[in-house]
């Protein structure tokens, strides 16, 4: 009997994360056939602008991430109360409020480009080209803030398995796209924004398309006074509005983790640049038990199954302790070899050896995190999400600051994993207010 409980539940984690999973890694996807095809274009201008248009749009849809995981939280509790009338308002409100964020950004993409700019030194050829780059992907804007609102409705309804199949999707569409604009249409810059663009769009088309096709029943119980409902309103910004801030707190700290690199010249820069992507190889893996987490804690809050969601939480718990003890040692055997393959520059390689045991220490420090910001979603205990956000986030610069004088770049890993760390284990005192 035991065993059986055991394999139905890793069983229902396991179906939430690994679609979440493999659309966690198609995500990247999308910027890296935008640099490859603008790589063969023969000026690395065109790589340039790219990168500076990539990077502005990472941003913008990384601070407005609360859509998914906001809604994501709510429909999870609602399908778990079978409350079929909220579970429709949930994404109807969503969606409308990421249309409504989406217009106020096409209204001010002007302000937005030349805000962008006053931070972004760059040379005059390719901040003309990543102009172009953002002035055509800037009105995708609804459909991927759109698409954040279905994403999280449907982790919220048990189903990974669409977001998975719209983020291949939005690939095979991207590649096609812009390999004709470029190559056929010699559009170049503008033809990989345009692929891009049309790209999302096929996305978010997609998630209506799936909507319709298999919850079509759901569109019965449309309300459309109620969606708007004042009270229910406020309780809607209120969780997002936490999930706002600590999302902002986790921006300030990559970015200037990036900026504080780049102080220490070429070589540290490129060498937390790399070893980064170590970091972010296993957040796209604990990502996908974090919305496992979204999902069936907020099913069982809602359904008010405290041993179900005990059960769960021990269970993502022993999956992420197994999970980091493996990436530990992976990276421990195979992490220089994979630094060879992202670049053949020896000076940074040599250099990395010096900094090689932080990055082997991210994912036992990291993993708690992960899997509290899952849970703390589902049960939608946000304000504990952002206390332990702002108190990570101090405790990173107050490290930094303290110790970089000395200790240098080694102070700012140190720095990073205190901040990791400090997520997981302030989550951790914070349980009981879930």
């Amino acid at each position: 009997m035991i065993n059986i409980k055991l394999y139905s539940e890793n069983r229902r984690i396991l179906q939430i994360a690994i679609p979440s999973i493999i659309s966690n890694i198609t995500v990247p996807l999308l910027g890296l056939i935008d640099v490859t095809i603008v790589g063969h274009l023969g000026s690395p201008a065109y790589i340039g602008a790219i990168a500076v248009g990539g990077m502005l749009f990472n941003i913008i849809y990384w601070i407005f991430g609360f859509l998914r995981m906001g809604t994501s939280g709510m429909t999870s509790q609602a399908y778990g109360q079978h409350d079929l009338n909220e579970i429709t308002r949930l994404l109807l409100r969503s969606v409308g409020v990421g249309l409504s964020i989406a217009i106020c950004l096409l209204i001010l993409q002007y302000p937005i480009l030349k805000l962008a700019f006053t931070f972004i030194q760059t040379t005059p050829e390719v901040e003309q080209l990543a102009t172009t780059y953002f002035y055509i992907c800037i009105w995708g804007a609804p459909a991927m803030l759109g698409l954040y609102g279905f994403a999280g409705w449907f982790i919220g309804m048990q189903n990974s398995r669409f977001p998975m199949y719209i983020a291949i999707t939005q690939n095979i569409v991207n590649i096609t796209a812009s390999l004709c604009l470029v190559y056929l249409l010699d559009m170049k810059v503008a033809g990989v924004a345009t692929g891009t663009l049309i790209a999302q769009y096929a996305g978010f088309i997609m998630a209506i398309l799936l909507y319709i096709r298999y919850y079509s029943k759901l569109r019965k119980r449309i309300a459309w006074r109620e969606i708007w409902q004042k009270q229910a309103m406020y309780r809607f910004f209120q969780v997002n509005r936490d999930i706002f801030f600590r999302t902002l707190c986790l921006v300030i700290v990559t970015m200037f983790f990036t900026s504080a690199g780049a102080a220490q010249g070429e070589i540290v820069l490129a060498v937390n640049t790399l070893l980064m992507q170590l970091f972010t190889l296993f957040s796209y893996i604990m990502d996908g038990f974090a919305y496992a987490g979204e999902a069936l804690a907020g099913r069982y809050i809602g359904a008010r199954n405290q041993p179900a969601l005990r059960n769960t939480v021990n269970h993502l718990f022993y999956w992420g302790v197994g999970l980091s003890a493996a990436f530990t040692l992976l990276y421990a055997i195979g992490g220089k070899g994979f630094l060879e393959l992202l670049t053949n520059d020896t000076s940074v390689i040599n250099a990395s050896d010096t900094y090689f045991y932080w990055a082997l220490a991210i994912p036992l420090a990291g993993f708690s995190a992960f899997l509290w910001d899952g849970v703390f979603i589902g049960a939608t205990a946000t304000r504990s999400m952002l206390y332990s956000m702002l108190i990570a986030s101090a405790s990173f610069f107050l490290v930094y600051y303290a110790f970089h004088d000395f200790l240098g770049n080694h102070a700012l890993w140190l720095a990073f994993l205190i901040y990791l760390s400090l997520r997981g284990i302030v989550q951790t005192l914070s349980l009981i207010h879930i």
